[in-house]
């Protein structure tokens, strides 16, 4: 009877805990001419105004992006870095033309091979979508743009799990490492062996 009692608890708090967890409409669009092997550096482009965006919600969403960029190897300088990250949250609902490509870690990997037409793709962005943007300071472009819809359209827009779990959802289309990283991985676990 314990056993059966404990299963029932454990699996009580395993579906608690999914309920908790939202998965966004996300999607994500690159630049063909992004030097994605070359990125190292990153800081935030600042375009928040003194509305509504300029809240409590700017700093959970870059703590968030800065901490998904620190993750994947990228490092926060504001000396010269040569990614430059801004969103922007949209309120009401949009049209937005995203394209059809493949995975960016294909492009990534088979550059040379890969059919560089884009079919535009017209989406219908719901109530409340954050859009992360990576540009490129050097070359001057953006190269890379992440959206999730229907972030803020109800009553959890403050919710700092909430916020983080929706750039998550971005960053998880964003799928580089930066420049070495994985290099200095490999030889720090190298050395522990």
């Amino acid at each position: 009877m314990k056993a059966f009692s404990t299963i029932a608890v454990l699996l009580l708090l395993f579906i608690v805990s999914c309920m908790g967890y939202k998965e966004f409409p996300v999607e994500s669009d690159y630049s063909f001419e992004g030097e994605f092997r070359r990125y190292k550096t990153f800081n935030f482009l600042d375009t928040r105004s003194s509305g509504v965006d300029s809240s409590l919600q700017n700093s959970i969403i870059e703590d968030a992006i800065r901490a998904r960029m620190e993750l994947q190897g990228y490092e926060y300088t504001t000396r010269d870095p040569r990614l430059l990250v801004s969103y922007k949250i949209f309120y009401d609902s949009l049209f937005f033309t995203g394209y059809d490509q493949p995975d960016i870690e294909l492009f990534i990997e088979y550059e040379e091979n890969i059919d560089q037409e884009m079919d535009p793709v017209k989406y219908n962005l719901r109530q409340g979508t954050l859009l992360v943007l990576m540009y490129d300071r050097e070359r001057k472009k953006s190269i890379w743009q992440g959206y999730a819809s229907g972030v803020f359209g109800d009553s959890f827009y403050t919710d700092k799990r909430y916020l983080q779990g929706a750039v998550r959802s971005i960053f998880d289309q964003y799928k580089v490492f930066a420049e070495g990283f994985m290099v200095e991985k490999k030889k720090a676990s190298a050395r522990r062996n």
